[in-house]
């Protein structure tokens, strides 16, 4: 069995890379946010892969992947707006149907199902920003359609080489 996760992760931050805007700017999107960081902000990161399905022919796994939306506002001066919006579009580009889900033939894996569990709206009330935040939490159940898999055939081609 192998992990797919990473492809996962990818997948999301390319179809979410320059493709979600605010104002008429575009919205970055990290795996993990540099300190000098502008906001908006997304962040995409893997929260758990699990072992979803025990059989003799196939490895299936579902994967959860968090999509965080983050703005940020002197005080009271706004934000909730603006993280609703990127939400929505974040949603859009991702909870596809299935002729839209991320190609992971190359990689050797399949995605059948790709679910929005629920977003979360939270609030963070700092001294120096307010920081409005939504998180949206991705599954995904996945197939192996190969033996080998991409980064198993990565690694077995460099050591041929």
């Amino acid at each position: 069995m192998l992990e797919a996760i990473h492809y996962i992760r990818r997948g999301i931050i390319g179809k979410l890379t320059n493709a979600v805007t605010i104002n008429g700017a575009v919205v970055p999107v990290f795996n993990r946010i540099p300190t000098n960081s502008t906001y908006p902000a997304i962040r995409v990161y893997s929260l758990s892969s699990d072992e979803a399905d025990q059989n003799q022919s196939s490895f299936i796994s579902e994967t959860i992947t968090r999509i965080e939306c983050i703005t940020r506002f002197y005080s009271d001066d706004g934000g909730e707006l603006d993280v609703n919006l990127m939400v929505s579009k974040c949603l859009e580009l991702v909870r596809t149907r299935s002729n839209d889900y991320i190609d992971l033939s190359a990689e050797g894996f399949k995605i059948y199902t790709t679910v929005n569990e629920g977003v979360k709206y939270l609030q963070d009330d700092l001294k120096d920003y307010t920081y409005f935040r939504a998180i949206i939490e991705i599954s995904n159940k996945i197939e192996q359609t190969n033996a080998i898999g991409g980064l198993q055939s990565e690694l077995q081609n460099e050591l041929q080489s």
